[in-house]
């Protein structure tokens, strides 16, 4: 790894980094991006259309990235949340599939990893070609940790990686800027996480209310048909459950639907 760094480090300081913007403005840039991404959180909002808002915000933070994709590590697959550039999201499909590159790199080390295309085709293959095929020539993956009382317990989400046409786009300043960035941007994920994690709680009520509904008024029609108690209607529905392997609620809606027709 630490030989990768160096790599980049070096071709990343070539002759174009007299044409690249001084410290302070790049510093000027990164915090103008978040204050566009604090002035608009939207509380409540999901957790995909905040990560999108942060790839459109992190471009603005960093000279020469020219696109941002933003990676989650899902525990089945990771998968790209949001995007910038859509075409790219192949970049980040092949380093998946492959289960290796600079995304996963910062992923399994939670460190920011910095990449001229061209200089790691043994390592990581994959992306090399994937990258080339779109021009870029630059990339720089940093992860997102959310934030805990217990900085050791913070979690890792995922990453912002920016890509770039220019070979020397991305240097350890940029890299420290980034990390920044996304310190920051973590409050408004958190916030939209917990949001997303409160939506699909609520969903999963609603659909289960919405069985217990539809159990009962199946209950009632065999309680009525065949004069038998609560219970026994409720083991009738079990049974066929079990002997044609369908979850009850739809053994309950199809008894339901076949009376209606009737």
């Amino acid at each position: 790894m630490a030989d990768e760094t160096n790599a980049s480090e070096t071709s990343a300081s070539g002759p174009g980094d007299d044409d690249r913007p001084d410290a302070l403005s790049r510093l000027d840039e990164t915090a103008e991006a978040l204050t566009v991404l604090r002035d608009f959180f939207i509380d409540g909002e999901p957790l995909d259309d905040a990560l999108q808002r942060l790839a459109d915000t992190a471009s603005r933070a960093i000279p020469d990235a020219d696109s941002v994709t933003v990676s989650l590590m899902d525990p089945a697959r990771p998968r790209t949340a949001a995007s910038t550039s859509p075409e790219l999201i192949e970049v980040d499909e092949k380093q998946y599939s492959a289960d290796r590159g600079p995304c996963l790199e910062s992923a399994r080390t939670l460190r920011p990893v910095r990449a001229v295309v061209g200089e790691h085709l043994d390592e990581w293959p994959e992306f090399e070609a994937a990258a080339a095929a779109h021009a870029i020539r630059a990339y720089l993956s940093v992860p997102v940790l959310l934030p805990s009382s217990n900085s050791s317990d913070e979690k890792h989400l995922g990453s912002v990686n920016i890509y770039s046409h220019t070979a020397a786009a991305f240097d350890p300043f940029d890299e420290g800027l980034m990390r920044l960035f996304t310190t920051a941007a973590s409050v408004t994920i958190a916030s939209a996480q917990r949001w997303q994690r409160s939506r699909d709680h609520i969903d999963s009520l609603e659909k289960a209310l919405a069985s217990r509904a539809v159990i009962d008024q199946a209950k009632g029609v065999l309680m009525a048909v065949h004069s038998c108690t609560a219970d026994e209607a409720f083991m009738m529905l079990v049974q066929r459950s079990q002997h044609e392997n369908i979850k009850l609620r739809d053994v309950a809606k199809n008894l339901l639907d076949s009376i209606a027709g009737s």
